[in-house]
C-alpha cells in the first residue's frame, strides 16, 4: 500500500510557489519512516497522515532564514530590533490591560513581571508578529530538508501532531514562526505540551488565544527551569585589568563567585557584596567597543528559553524599559 500511495501521489503533484514545493515522498524517505513510526508509537493512522502530508509544503525560504539567524548580528544591531520605544509602549499598555494576571503569575511563580513582558515583547512584539508560517510546513521543512538540525525538529513535528490531536485542532490551520513556535510565548510544541498551563482556569490550555494562559505559561517555564525568586539577573561589569586569562566567550553558566571575580579585577557596577552569588562574564559588541555584563543564575535561566546571550539581554533590557515607563505613569 505504501508504494501505491507514493506513486499515486507523484502523479498528481502540481506547480509550487518559488519559495515552497510539495513534500515529495520519493525525495524524503525519512517522511515515510516518520509516518510509520507515528502509527507504531502513537496510534495515528498512516493513511490519515499520508493524506495530511499531501498538503504539506517544503519551504525553501525557511532553510535560508535558519542559515542566517538574527542572533548572528552584533549586539547593538540585535538590540535595536527589540529594545525600542514602540515595543516599550506596547509593553506598558499590555501591563495595564493584564495587570491582575501578571501580578498573579509573579506571586505564584516568583518571576518578575518585567521579565514576562520582556519575553512577550521580544518574541512577538506583544502579539503584533505571531508568525505567518503553517507550523506543519515549518517543522516538516526542518525535519526532512534541513539535515543539520533534523533530529530536533523531527521530535518537534512528532510533538506537534500529538498536540494538535490533544487540542482537537486541524494541523494545517495552526500558524507560527519559521521554526514552528506557537502563540504569544512562541513555545515549540514540546514546550507547549510540557510547560503550558491553564492559567485562566477555563479547562483548556490555549497559547494561541489566551493572553492569561500565555502569561502563566511563560512564568511556569522559567520556574521549571530553575528561576529563583527575588534574585539578581544581570549587572554591568567594569574590567580593571582587561579580560581575565580564564575568560571564555562561550561560557554563560554562572560558575565564578563574586569574590573571585573581584580578585581578578572584574567589578560589579552595583558593588554586590554577596559572595554566595556566582556569575558568568558576558561580552557584547556595542557600536564602538565591547560591553561587559555579569550574568547571574536567573540570567542563565532566561537563556533556557532561547540559548542566546543576546536574546536574554534583550529580554532584560526591554523589561527594564517597560518597568521604568510603567512606573513613570503611575
Amino acid at each position: 500500500m505504501r508504494l501505491l500511495f507514493v506513486f499515486s501521489f507523484l502523479a498528481v503533484i502540481g506547480l509550487a510557489a518559488p519559495a515552497a514545493r510539495a513534500l515529495e515522498f520519493y525525495r524524503y524517505p525519512e517522511a515515510v519512516r516518520f509516518i510509520q513510526e507515528m502509527e507504531d508509537r502513537h496510534g495515528f493512522y498512516a493513511y490519515d497522515l499520508e493524506q495530511l502530508f499531501e498538503e504539506v509544503e517544503i519551504r525553501e525560504d525557511i532553510v535560508r532564514i535558519m542559515d542566517t539567524p538574527g542572533e548572528a548580528k552584533p549586539w547593538h544591531a540585535y538590540r535595536d530590533q527589540f529594545v525600542t520605544a514602540l515595543n516599550a509602549r506596547r509593553g506598558v499598555n499590555f501591563w495595564k490591560k493584564w495587570q491582575r494576571e501578571l501580578e498573579s503569575a509573579q506571586h505564584q511563580y516568583g518571576v518578575d513581571i518585567e521579565i514576562i513582558l520582556g519575553i512577550i515583547g521580544v518574541e512577538t512584539q506583544f502579539g503584533v508578529n505571531l508568525g505567518q508560517y503553517r507550523v506543519i510546513d515549518a517543522l516538516s521543512t526542518l525535519a526532512f530538508a534541513y539535515p543539520r538540525r533534523s533530529a530536533l525538529f523531527r521530535r518537534e513535528l512528532e510533538q506537534f501532531l500529538i498536540l494538535t490531536r490533544e487540542l482537537k485542532h486541524n494541523p494545517l490551520s495552526v500558524t507560527g514562526s519559521y521554526a514552528g513556535a506557537i502563540g504569544l510565548p512562541q513555545f515549540l510544541p514540546s514546550s507547549y505540551r510540557q510547560y503550558a498551563v491553564d492559567f485562566d482556569r477555563d479547562s483548556k490550555i490555549n497559547l494561541m488565544g489566551s493572553e492569561t494562559d500565555a502569561i502563566g505559561s511563560i512564568a511556569n517555564y522559567l520556574r521549571m527551569h530553575g528561576w529563583k525568586r527575588n534574585q539578581p539577573i544581570t549587572d554591568r561589569a567594569l574590567l580593571e585589568n582587561g579580560e581575565p586569562e580564564w575568560y571564555d566567550s562561550n561560557a554563560i553558566k554562572p560558575e565564578i563567585s563574586l569574590s573571585a571575580l573581584r580578585r581578578d579585577g572584574v567589578l560589579p557596577e552595583t558593588h554586590q557584596e554577596d559572595d554566595s552569588l556566582h556569575a558568568a562574564l558576558l561580552r557584547l559588541r556595542g557600536r564602538n567597543s565591547y560591553i561587559y555584563h555579569l550574568g547571574f543564575h536567573n540570567f542563565f535561566v532566561i537563556t533556557r528559553y532561547n540559548r542566546s546571550t543576546k536574546y536574554a539581554m534583550a529580554v532584560v533590557e526591554l523589561g527594564q524599559m517597560i518597568k521604568h515607563r510603567y512606573n513613570e505613569n503611575q
